[in-house]
């Protein structure tokens, strides 16, 4: 558009619904920009966050041995080394001499060219060992970044994953077929209590016995004496 006033400038900006932006304030004259402010926020915050996460953020591990050390502790050690390189992460490997260790600096020097070359599958030496007072460092990187780590790892457990759920279907749709030829199976309470009502209604199917015929009632006084005499009148 040229050199315009600023009076001219915000003329123009408030009849295309816009904002008037200053993009280069040190030259002269200075330098403006229409356009929609809000967006052009919103839209760097996307780009500056889209970066921050393409961004592999290096993590160094540290991992402390001793000259001296156990085969299965360096098998131990080593493993963790190589979780680490899987990872992507940086390894920093710390020799510590102790007492008359530090006038045999070549044993903690051959342990870590050991330790390099059983790891070289999964990384490098990055900084050759040397020695710092009375610990011997060394720091080993990986081959590949750590982006591409955490997508194999991504990729691996969504297979995982969909592999668990197809045995799971496979087991749902078996089990039907699996339990068709067989009864239906009855908890033990479930049972109890039909047992109870099935004899509840056996009882109430059965007969009622009849009453059984009243014992006499014994004869008052004055009957017997009659009944008595009776008798003696017969004989």
């Amino acid at each position: 558009m040229g050199i315009v006033s600023i009076n001219d400038a915000l003329r123009l900006a408030q009849e295309a619904d816009l904002d008037l932006v200053e993009v280069a304030p040190t030259a002269r004259p200075p330098v403006c920009k229409l356009m929609d402010y809000g967006k052009f926020k919103y839209e760097s915050a996307l780009k500056a966050r889209e970066s921050r996460k393409n961004q592999a953020q290096t993590i160094i591990k540290e991992i402390k041995l001793r000259p001296k050390i156990d085969p299965h502790d360096y098998g131990t050690k080593k493993s963790h080394v190589e979780r680490f390189l899987r990872q992507g992460d940086k390894v920093k490997v710390t020799i510590m001499f102790r007492g008359r260790e530090q006038s045999r600096p070549e044993l903690g020097f051959r342990l870590l060219q050991r330790l390099a070359g059983d790891v070289e599958e999964l990384g490098f030496v990055e900084s050759q060992p040397r020695q710092d007072g009375r610990n011997m460092i060394m720091v080993i990187g990986p081959h590949r970044r750590k982006s591409e780590a955490r997508a194999e790892r991504a990729t691996r457990d969504a297979h995982h994953g969909e592999r668990a759920g197809s045995r799971s279907r496979a087991a749902s749709a078996a089990a039907p077929d699996a339990n068709a030829g067989e009864p239906p199976v009855v908890a033990a309470g479930e049972a109890a209590e039909t047992t109870d009502a099935t004899a509840a209604e056996e009882v109430r199917a059965q007969p009622e016995p009849a009453p059984a015929p009243r014992p006499a009632a014994a004869r008052s006084g004055p009957a017997r004496v009659a009944a008595a005499s009776k008798a003696s009148a017969r004989s």
